[in-house]
């Protein structure tokens, strides 16, 4: 199996993937680490990444780029709003009020959403992961700014499975750089020693993004972050294309804006201008044939004035470093050292403010552009069982301040408590105890609109069904359970009724617990939250309640067998006592039929993704054994190529087999029957090992015995005695099966 880290930028997308033998980043079919993040649809096809940059000019109006931040945004944000005047492409208002994109794509009028796009774009990166691989890819950890929010994260989500990819972490932009920079490190202090404090700047194309992390051995932790959502190279590049647009048209009479084509051109142009300014501060030239109206134009510019063009936006430089600081409580001196990544940071100007602001010399040991990829691909091993790792944990932070709101039926007022403050830790889950005689509505919001840089702050709304009051008419005690999950998305993810315990009158109480190792786990066992005691002493049974989210698909738990629990219980303690063995039968049976298809997919989740595993590793194992036969190892070489063939097919068949099938799965809710069960993993693990085994466990021939010669030198020169040569060879096969299988084991020192 692959597991592969893939960073989507608003202009260029790079994937790195982790080997046995560390990170490597990938090239495209053009040689080309970096692949555009671009999609051009044509009458005929469509062209992704490189061949669709090319078309950004000759099909501008069916070209898409720059739709990163399109995600989770209706069509009146004003932000999509403020960037429609400058898309050569147009957008379209989708009946659920988001922004869609239209193009003209097989001669037909079309409307995309951002999520299509972005899965078209990820295919193409998986495709190309898989082609320099030569093998399935399916698990991935992808980046997202760390200023995404809740709508944002889910949109991008949504694209990884369009893309038929398993993500397995949301991560943000700086998190990553954090572990690429880290877990290469050998001299971190123990946890008794104080933590080494470094800086991650980051400003890409579109974007700015602050991070500061305390690293301790085998640990990293968020302290703070900030970021300027508005702020990156293209403003630079915007900054440039207006000053030379005034100047040709007073120079050259051209009105450079009334042409799509013309803009493009110069956007292109002024690119390459401020590149290459970042390393001559003398007078350079931009020369275009043909610009306009047939029309050459030419111009120059310097570093000096395009730094006094650009002094509103170098100005704002400080103001995420500085808000960054103020939260992470630390001072200048506590401050190791200062990172920088983005292909914006490469600006002089905006090097000298980081390093003028820290009082330090900035540091460039991180790849500028590969940085993000390689950390996702890091962070996509330690996550996925098919490598080994070195222990390193990473704890991240909440970037907006979450806010719960409840309102029953009845009740006068709202109440409302902040569940999650800003730089709290992530992933983590909280418990809320709520003291209610009815059902009621939870409203969850980001606390602080004017800071949020998204239009709506609103996150979901949810509804906590069949709540009534205790016996005696007081209020029962309902606990909630809510979660920040590794991909940096809030959930309600379970409610549960329990019996009210003497002395407990508060109105809300809120508890915390641990984040438990497997989140996706965590946040599938919902109704778990009643103390063990209680379940034993009172004979109470559990409620679990209906959980639904505000523009979101969420899972239905229903209670019927809950409530045929209830009632068989009833009448077992009233009409139950004494009836013929029949009845109970009959009652049995009608449990049965409801509650054992729950009871087995609830096995089939226990344990399949130890069969997963266990096929994994013998997928693993026999792989490489063909690889070593392809390298003409001399312990493989009495085995026919036939045999060996035979081997690969069936391994190359099972490998995919064994990810059609995690892939589907992955798409079902926990409440549907599973595409594939542990016991059809133990018939492939079965068929793999009845084909392969006898190939693999052949010994090597033995050589028959020569006949004893007088010469008591020959030895010398014929080397060991056939029985020797028989012994070490069968040695020699059984080290062959004595490989360790299963996790691979990546060298990152």
């Amino acid at each position: 199996m692959s597991v592969v880290g893939i960073d989507v930028g608003f202009q260029n997308c790079y994937i790195a993937v982790a080997r046995s033998g560390g990170i490597e980043t990938i090239a495209n079919e053009y040689s080309d680490r970096c692949t555009p993040a671009c999609v051009s649809l044509a009458s005929k096809n469509r062209m992704i990444g490189n061949a669709a940059k090319s078309q950004i000019i000759t099909n501008f109006k069916n070209t898409v780029h720059g739709f990163k931040k399109f995600h989770g945004r209706a069509f009146d944000d004003p932000f999509i709003q403020a960037e429609r005047p400058k898309l050569p492409y147009s957008l379209h208002k989708l009946a659920n009020g988001t922004t869609g994109i239209k193009v003209r794509y097989l001669d037909e009028d079309k409307v995309f959403t951002v999520e299509q796009i972005t899965g078209m774009l990820l295919t193409k990166l998986k495709e190309t992961s898989e082609s320099a691989l030569k093998k399935p890819v399916v698990d991935c950890v992808i980046s997202v700014p760390s200023f995404f929010t809740d709508a944002e994260r889910r949109s991008v989500f949504d694209a990884t499975q369009i893309a038929g990819l398993n993500c397995l972490r949301l991560i943000n932009d700086t998190t990553a750089v954090a572990l690429a920079y880290g877990i290469y490190k050998q001299d971190l202090p123990t946890p008794e020693e104080r933590p080494r404090n470094v800086v991650f700047v980051d400003m890409g194309h579109s974007s700015f993004q602050v991070s500061i992390t305390a690293f301790h051995k085998g640990k990293l932790k968020v302290l703070a972050t900030a970021f300027d959502p508005y702020l990156g190279g293209r403003n630079f590049d915007e900054a440039l294309v207006d000053y030379f647009c005034e100047e040709f048209k007073g120079k050259y009479k051209l009105n450079v804006r009334d042409n799509p084509r013309a803009v493009l051109r110069l956007y292109q142009e002024c690119e390459k201008l401020k590149k290459l300014m970042s390393a001559n501060s003398s007078d350079l030239p931009l020369n275009i044939e043909c610009f306009m109206n047939d029309i050459d134009v030419s111009s120059r510019m310097n570093r000096l004035h395009f730094e006094e063009m650009c002094a509103q936006y170098l100005m704002r430089v400080e103001i995420p470093l500085k808000s960054a600081l103020e939260q992470s409580k630390l001072s200048r001196d506590d401050i190791c050292a200062v990172e920088i990544v983005g292909g914006a940071t490469r600006i002089p100007a905006i090097k000298e403010r980081i390093a003028k602001f820290f009082c330090k010399d900035i540091s460039t040991t991180l790849n500028a552009d590969e940085a993000v990829a390689r950390g996702c691909a890091l962070q996509c091993a330690i996550l996925s069982p098919a490598f080994k790792v070195r222990e390193f944990s990473i704890t991240d932070v909440v970037p907006f301040p979450i806010t719960m709101r409840w309102k029953s039926p009845t009740e006068d007022g709202l109440g409302e408590c902040e569940v999650f403050s800003k730089n709290h830790a992530a992933p983590f889950s909280k418990v809320i105890t709520f003291h209610k005689r009815e059902p009621f509505d939870l409203e969850a919001f980001y606390s602080n609109p004017q800071e949020l840089p998204y239009s709506d702050h609103r996150i979901g709304f949810f509804s906590v069904q069949n709540v009534v009051p205790q016996p005696d008419g007081d209020s029962s005690k309902v606990k909630v359970k809510v979660r920040v999950n590794i991909h940096g998305i809030f959930s309600v993810s379970g409610a549960s009724l329990i019996e009210k315990q003497k002395g407990e009158g508060e109105d809300m109480q809120t508890d915390t617990e641990p984040v438990v190792q497997n989140e996706s786990r965590a946040e599938e066992q919902v109704g778990l939250l009643l103390p063990q005691s209680l379940l034993t002493s009172t004979g109470f049974i559990q409620k679990c309640h209906t959980v639904i989210s505000y523009g979101t698909p969420w899972l239905n738990h229903p209670n019927r067998l809950t409530l045929m629990l209830e009632d068989t219980e009833k009448w077992l303690y009233e009409d139950g006592e004494d009836q013929p063995k029949q009845v109970y039968e009959e009652k049995l049976d009608a449990l049965m039929r409801l509650g054992q298809p729950i009871q087995d997919r609830h096995r089939e989740h226990e344990d399949r993704p130890r069969a997963f595993e266990e096929l994994g590793k013998k997928l693993q194992l026999y792989m490489k054994f063909v690889d070593s036969y392809k390298q003409k190892d001399e312990r493989f070489l009495h085995l026919s190529a036939e045999e060996m063939s035979t081997v690969e097919k069936c391994v190359t068949e099972s490998m995919g087999w064994m990810n059609s099938k995690m892939n589907a799965q992955s798409k079902l809710a926990l409440t549907q029957d599973p595409v594939v069960k542990v016991a059809d993993m133990i018939a492939k693990i079965q068929e793999l090992e009845d084909i392969c085994n006898p190939v693999i466990n052949r010994p090597k021939p033995t050589v028959e015995e020569a006949p004893e010669v007088n010469d008591q030198t020959s030895g010398a020169h014929n080397g060991p005695t056939a029985k020797q040569g028989g012994a070490e060879g069968k040695r020699e096969a059984k080290g062959s099966q004595q490989t360790k299988p299963g996790t691979k084991e990546m060298e990152v020192d």
